[in-house]
This record gives structure tokens, C-alpha cells and sequence, in this order.
């Protein structure tokens, strides 16, 4: 299927797409690998943490996967973190959610889809109203990937936190929605939380995950609220990592 524009107004052809893309696997370990040399994170655990995300990963586990929001360059560090732990064998089988703008430059977006990114128009350029059936689409895409096996991975600020790094902005909704919608399907997710402490220094980032979360509710703003309480626990986790 010929690569459609990221438009808005083209978000039909947009998801019909990213239902079926599938990045070249072995392509996009070695770029994970790249970026886990260059940049260098330091991971760390909640106890138990490590053990229980490895066994998700052995027994095929579909994971949302949350993470804070602190810089441009979030999505190199995660790259990086998920080589360096035990998520590394899905790489390849894991969608993340990047706002639309970075699929414009044709080889920027190589990039980005090499990644396993889908798209996401978001309110603040295009306007609620207008992104409404375009983010329901989105939603929907993602769950469905998530029953035929895939783990998918968020910033669920959805913006740069500009503030306070050590406290979580508001957390939308979307991560619930897509959750929700994949428990609908029957897929049995389990939520992972990674937080990220950069101390001003980009390369080297202290990143800590919280122990997964197995035993969901099934309302979105129940899951919600989940997340926000839990990737805060992991920012604190790499916050505390940070200062050693």
C-alpha cells in the first residue's frame, strides 16, 4: 500500500495504513541498538519490576506503555531504555504514538516509521472539534493492533512538560480509551510505566520503571487515573535514581 500524506484531512487513508504497516524488524533493532550506545540511559527497577516485565514479554503480554514527557528527545531515550532492558524483544511488535507534524519531512518520517510510530493529529494544532473522529480512528487503530499481538507506547502529557519535571501534567484520556478499547476486543493488556530524569543532560538519562500493572479496571477514566498515579511513581523513581 502506497505511503498516504499525514493530513488531517486525509486521516481515513491515514489509519487504514497504520492498521497494517510493519517496519522492517531487524532494521529497527539495529537502530535501537544505535541509539541505546549513543545515548547511554541508566535503567533501574521497582522491586520485582524487571522479572515480572521480562515474563510479560515471554508470555506474549500486549503492553501500554506510558512515559513522561520532558524533552524532544523522549523518544531517542526511550529507544534507548527499551534495548537496554527486557523489553527489547519487542522491538518491532510495539506501535508509539507521535504527533502528526513529524511524519511531514519524508526522511524524518522514514525514520519515525521505522520506529513503528502511528500518527496523532492532536487538538492543540488542529482544533478539538476537528480532531475528534480523526483521534477516534487512532484510538481504534491502536486497540486493534494490540489484539493481534502488538504493545503499544505513549506520552500521555502529551506535550513537553515545560514546568515542573518531577510532576506530571495532566494525563489525557486517550491511554484509557485505547486500553479500554483493547480489554473490549479481548485482549488482556498490562499497563508498564517509565519515567525519565535527565538532570540537564540528555544523554545519560536516569530511567526507572514501576512494576506493571496486571489487574486493570475496564472504564477509561478509571484507567486514567491509573496511569497518572503510577508514571508518577515512576517519575519519582527516576527522579531519586537521578541524584545518585
Amino acid at each position: 500500500m502506497t505511503k498516504p500524506d499525514v493530513t488531517l484531512e486525509n486521516s481515513d487513508a491515514v489509519y487504514e495504513y497504520y492498521l497494517g504497516h510493519r517496519q522492517n524488524r531487524l532494521l529497527a533493532k539495529a537502530a535501537y541498538a544505535t541509539l541505546a550506545a549513543k545515548f547511554r540511559p541508566r535503567v533501574r527497577y521497582a522491586n520485582g519490576a524487571r522479572a515480572a516485565i521480562r515474563d510479560l514479554v515471554r508470555s506474549d503480554t500486549p503492553l501500554v506503555l506510558s512515559v513522561n514527557h520532558l524533552s524532544e528527545a523522549d523518544p531517542y531515550t526511550v529507544a534507548a531504555a527499551a534495548w537496554r532492558s527486557p523489553l527489547r524483544p519487542v522491538i518491532g511488535r510495539t506501535r508509539v504514538l507521535a504527533k502528526d507534524e513529524l511524519f511531514a519531512d519524508s526522511s524524518l518520517r522514514d525514520r519515525i516509521d521505522l520506529m513503528g510510530s502511528i500518527p496523532v493529529f492532536r487538538g492543540k494544532n488542529h482544533g478539538m472539534r476537528a480532531v475528534n473522529a480523526a483521534g477516534q480512528r487512532m484510538m481504534d487503530v491502536c486497540a486493534t493492533r494490540m489484539s493481534r499481538g502488538d504493545s503499544v507506547a505513549i506520552f500521555p502529557e502529551g506535550t513537553c512538560n515545560v514546568g515542573d519535571p518531577t510532576r506530571l501534567q495532566a494525563v489525557g484520556s486517550g491511554v484509557g480509551h485505547i486500553t479500554s478499547r483493547a480489554i473490549r476486543l479481548g485482549v488482556t493488556p498490562a499497563l508498564l510505566h517509565m519515567g525519565i530524569s535527565y538532570g540537564g543532560d540528555t544523554k545519560g538519562a536516569s530511567v526507572y520503571f514501576a512494576a506493571p500493572v496486571t489487574d486493570l479496571p475496564d472504564k477509561p477514566a478509571a484507567i486514567t487515573r491509573l496511569v497518572h498515579e503510577r508514571l508518577q511513581e515512576a517519575v519519582d523513581g527516576a527522579v531519586e535514581f537521578g541524584r545518585r
